[in-house]
C-alpha cells in the first residue's frame, strides 16, 4: 500500500508541476496539454514519466536541450515520499481520502508561493469545501471540532497579520483557516511548527544576509504546509505529549 501511494504520489507531484505554473499565470490546468516553457514544444507521454523521464533527458528538453527546472523532479520526489509517508502512518483507513488531497494543496500552495509569494484562492477554496463535505460524509460528529479549528486558526493568523502586515498576508490567513478545517484541534501544534521553524529559518536567513534580508520578506506559506503535515501525521501525539508534561 506505501509503495501504491508513492507511486500515486509521483503521478500527483506531475499534474501539481503544472498547478504550480499555471494557476498563477491565471490559465486552465486541463488545457492545452503540457509543453515546453522555452519553445512551446509539447511532451510526449514518454517525456511525461514522473521522475525517470527526467533523468532520461538529463534535465533538458528533447526539442530544444532547453533546461528543465529541478522543481520539476523535486515536486514528484517530495509528493511521492510524502504520499507514502501518510500510507505507512495512516495505514488503511477511510481519512486518506481527504489527507491525501490536503498534502496535495499544501505541496502546491507552498511552490506557488515560493516562486510569486502568493496563495491562489483557487486553491484554498476548493480545499475549504473538500474538507467540509469529505467531513460531512465521512465523519459528521467532528464537523463542529473542524469548523471551530478552521475558525480559530483564521482569526489568530489575521491577528498576527493586522499587527505585523509585512510578514504574512491574507492568503496566509485563509490557509490557516483551511488546515484547520482538514485538522481539528491537531491545528494547534501545526501553528506552533510553522511558527517556530518560520522564525528559525528567518533569522538565520537575517543573519547570513543582513537587513536586506528582513526588507525582502520570506514566504510563510511553505512554513505552514510544514507545519500542516506535522499535525497531520503527529499532532494528536504532540497534544498528548505536551498535556503529559505541563498539564498533568
Amino acid at each position: 500500500m506505501v509503495i501504491s501511494a508513492g507511486l500515486v504520489g509521483a503521478l500527483v507531484g506531475s499534474f501539481l508541476n503544472v498547478v504550480i505554473h499555471r494557476v498563477p499565470l491565471r490559465q486552465s490546468i486541463a488545457f492545452p496539454a503540457s509543453a515546453c516553457t522555452a519553445c512551446g514544444a509539447r511532451i510526449a507521454a514518454r517525456d511525461n514519466v514522473p521522475l525517470l523521464s527526467w533523468l532520461a533527458l538529463r534535465g533538458r528538453c528533447r526539442a530544444c536541450r532547453d533546461p528543465i527546472s529541478k522543481r520539476y523532479p523535486a515536486v514528484e520526489l517530495l509528493t511521492a515520499v510524502l504520499f507514502g509517508l501518510i500510507a505507512l502512518v495512516r495505514g488503511p483507513d477511510l481519512d486518506l481520502v481527504l489527507e491525501l488531497p490536503f498534502v496535495a494543496m499544501l505541496v502546491a500552495v507552498a511552490g506557488i508561493d515560493l516562486e510569486h509569494r502568493i496563495v491562489p484562492n483557487r486553491l484554498v477554496a476548493p480545499a475549504a469545501v473538500l474538507a467540509l463535505v469529505g467531513a460531512a460524509i465521512i465523519e459528521p460528529g467532528r464537523l463542529p471540532e473542524l469548523l471551530i479549528a478552521g475558525a480559530g486558526a483564521f482569526a489568530f493568523l489575521l491577528a498576527a497579520a493586522l499587527a505585523y502586515p509585512g510578514g504574512m498576508g491574507m492568503g496566509d490567513v485563509k490557509l490557516a483557516g483551511v488546515m484547520g478545517l482538514f485538522l481539528g484541534v491537531a491545528v494547534v501544534p501545526a501553528l506552533a511548527v510553522a511558527f517556530l521553524s518560520g522564525t528559525i529559518v528567518g533569522v538565520v536567513t537575517m543573519a547570513r544576509q543582513g537587513i536586506g534580508a528582513r526588507k525582502q520578506g520570506i514566504p510563510f506559506a511553505p512554513f505552514l504546509a510544514f507545519g500542516g503535515l506535522v499535525g497531520l501525521l503527529a499532532g494528536p501525539e504532540l497534544i498528548d505529549l505536551y498535556a503529559r508534561a505541563f498539564l498533568s
